[in-house]
């Protein structure tokens, strides 16, 4: 039995009890996740084919750990422009234990073959949430060592509990610059008549008079 799931714009082929790894999933370990975009199922030898997916079709799956790939060193290059970069590049990455597998609305997997399929998950999942424990103890004691405080001078903050006021914040539209305010249409227009009643520099002056004497 088996079937072929499409998610993170790849597709893999998984049998139920199978760990898989596609791309990062927003579920947190120990999590069940369903996967709908089901292309092909085949089991005791009928195979049904989606168009593109398999009507009532569905993956179910347990988040089991997350990870990073291998680096991928990203060099770019260009003659005779001195211009040199190099990059690195670590793909994120979920691990799924395929549990059920669905055709028509219908599971495909006995009662007891998922219930064994489920408990496996839950043991990965638990081996996954010790490995963090101590790499954070590791971190701790290393603090410590390098520090001198002791662990009741730690205060260890749940970063998610503030996401939301840091959002907020960063929501809060910036107060706008206040312009000065625009002449009003009669102070125009005073100016425009107090200079058209002054008289012109060259009509005031006297003109010199001519020496008609010859």
């Amino acid at each position: 039995m088996y079937a072929v799931i499409e998610t993170g714009g790849k597709q893999y082929r998984v049998s139920p009890g199978q760990t898989v790894e596609v791309e990062l999933l927003p579920a947190e370990p120990g999590a069940t996740v369903t996967l709908n975009r089901v292309l092909l199922v085949s089991a005791e030898g009928d195979t049904t084919v989606g168009q593109p997916v398999v009507p009532g079709g569905a993956v179910v799956a347990t988040v089991i750990g997350e990870g990073r790939g291998k680096k991928v060193i990203v060099f770019k290059y260009k003659s005779k422009k001195r211009y040199r970069r190099t990059t690195g590049h670590r793909q994120d990455y979920t691990y799924l234990t395929v549990t059920d597998i669905q055709a028509k609305g219908e599971s495909l997997v006995q009662d007891d073959e998922r219930k064994r399929f489920e408990r496996q998950a839950q043991r990965a999942v638990n081996r996954y949430e010790r490995k963090l424990l101590a790499a954070f103890d590791a971190l701790i004691s290393s603090i410590i060592a390098e520090t001198g405080v002791t662990a009741d001078d730690i205060d260890v903050v749940d970063v998610e509990d503030e996401e939301p006021a840091a959002e907020a914040a960063a929501e809060t539209p910036a107060p706008k610059a206040t312009r000065a305010a625009k002449p009003s249409a009669v102070t125009t227009t005073e100016s425009s008549e107090a200079k058209a009643e002054k008289p012109a520099a060259s009509d005031t002056a006297e003109k010199p008079e001519k020496n008609e004497s010859k």
